[in-house]
């Protein structure tokens, strides 16, 4: 299976401090895969790269085997899917009105919008009365299925994640994680899902990959950081979030 996104001797700095450190990192495609990790680990930074909102300071940054620059950033940015942690819906537009917008961008026939719309309504059990309203008349959880379906909307190879769900009541943040494994399975997309819960990792993810100072410390199947951890932070940061039996990770 060919790799979807790569990252090949990638360094960037911000002043003194080293945001990420990646002497290789592939993701194949098909791959639903969390980057999990403390605040200022680097997955945020690792998002932006992969969108050509920063660039590296050395190596290089590959979507579907393309090469991310600033000749290139304008044809690859049309098959990646990006969703942040509040949605980033547009206030003065209706949820319509958000969902299509870079459809309606690139041109796109209102039969083909409308088509991809009902398509999207029955991946992302969206209400189709909402569609008429704007961002502040919908629940946090209903924006979020709004920005997916703006994130999907042009069908994208890869599909990346910021925190989607971190400011979401436990109930409806359960709910849309059940739900978005779903709609991973049913798409096949590859994703990239930023989380700092190990537990939503695990529900949403195939694998997980933690971060640290910029750099990769493990990556593996939840039960192998919990069993067989590479580093003593590994061990910290999972005590820290919950015993791993309590998630059905040990053997």
């Amino acid at each position: 299976m060919s790799a979807a996104i790569e990252l090949l001797g990638v360094r960037k700095r911000f002043g003194e401090t080293i945001a990420l450190d990646l002497p290789e990192f592939l993701v194949p495609e098909r791959t639903v895969l969390a980057l999990i990790g403390p605040s200022g680990c680097g997955k945020s930074t690792l998002l932006r790269l992969l969108t050509g909102l920063i660039r590296p300071d050395q190596g290089q940054v590959l979507v579907g085997g393309t090469p991310m620059g600033p000749t290139t950033r304008s044809t690859i940015l049309p098959r990646i899917g990006y969703v942040i942690q509040d949605g980033g819906l547009f206030p003065h537009l209706t949820a319509l009105e958000n969902a299509v917008l870079v459809a309606r961008h690139r041109g796109w026939a209102r039969e083909r919008v409308d088509a991809r719309i009902r398509e999207l309504l029955e991946l992302t059990r969206l209400d189709e009365t909402l569609l008429g309203r704007y961002p502040s008349e919908l629940s946090g959880g209903q924006k979020q299925r709004v920005a997916l379906m703006r994130a999907l909307m042009l069908d994208p190879d890869v599909l990346l994640m910021d925190e989607p769900l971190a400011a979401l009541d436990p109930m409806i943040r359960s709910r849309l994680q059940r739900d978005l494994r779903e709609v991973f399975r049913r798409l096949r997309t590859t994703v990239l899902f930023v989380t700092h819960d190990l537990a939503e990792a695990a529900t949403v993810a195939d694998e997980v990959a933690l971060l640290r100072a910029g750099r990769l410390i493990q990556r593996g199947k939840p039960a192998d950081l919990a069993n067989a951890p590479a580093d003593p932070f590994v061990t910290e940061f999972l005590a820290a979030q919950a015993p791993p039996e309590a998630l059905g990770w040990s053997r």
